[in-house]
């Protein structure tokens, strides 16, 4: 519990704000769940798009280079992709998005786009913000990211940039 929302004494602390309700915090744990149950997949889609927008064939073996994962591992998670509807394969052709695989790759590609954009305007480096923005995206819900969005078409970055300014 953050040092807050305890008063000092003991060690134990005393809660000085109620607990979240039930309700509400299994709801935040089965957001999280299903964004981890997702998040793997999300970033094979989208690396697959990535590579076919790119004018390369979607290769098992690319796409294993790029994750950073053994051929096997590639090979059961396309297993999976094309069960879920969103892959084809074609033998000797390589791997192709269905419609429903297009349409998780441009959704997943703008949730990074608007969350990496986001930390660069508070003034994290783009390294960073492209790292952390790759896991971030798939745990950032619909209403935080409506949020975000509108803090950067409100000017966040100019603020934040004048904020740095005046404080060095």
């Amino acid at each position: 519990m953050p040092d807050h929302d305890r008063r000092p004494g003991d060690g134990h602390g005393v809660r000085t704000r109620p607990m979240v309700d039930a309700d509400m915090q299994s709801a935040g744990f089965r957001q999280a769940r299903l964004a981890r149950k997702t998040a793997l997949v999300e970033d094979y889609v989208e690396l697959i798009d990535d590579l076919l927008n790119d004018g390369q064939e979607a290769r098992q073996v690319d796409i294993a280079a790029r994750l950073g994962v053994s051929q096997p591992t590639v090979a059961k998670m396309l297993v999976r992709l094309e069960a879920e509807g969103l892959v084809t394969r074609r033998r000797y052709r390589g791997i192709f998005l269905t419609g429903a695989g297009h349409d998780m790759a441009r959704e997943s590609r703008e949730r990074h786009r608007v969350v990496e954009q986001f930390l660069r305007a508070l003034g994290v480096s783009e390294a960073s913000a492209r790292i952390d923005a790759e896991g971030m995206e798939h745990y950032v819900g619909k209403e935080t990211l409506a949020v975000l969005r509108h803090a950067l078409d409100a000017g966040l970055g100019a603020f934040m940039a004048a904020a740095r300014s005046r404080r060095d």
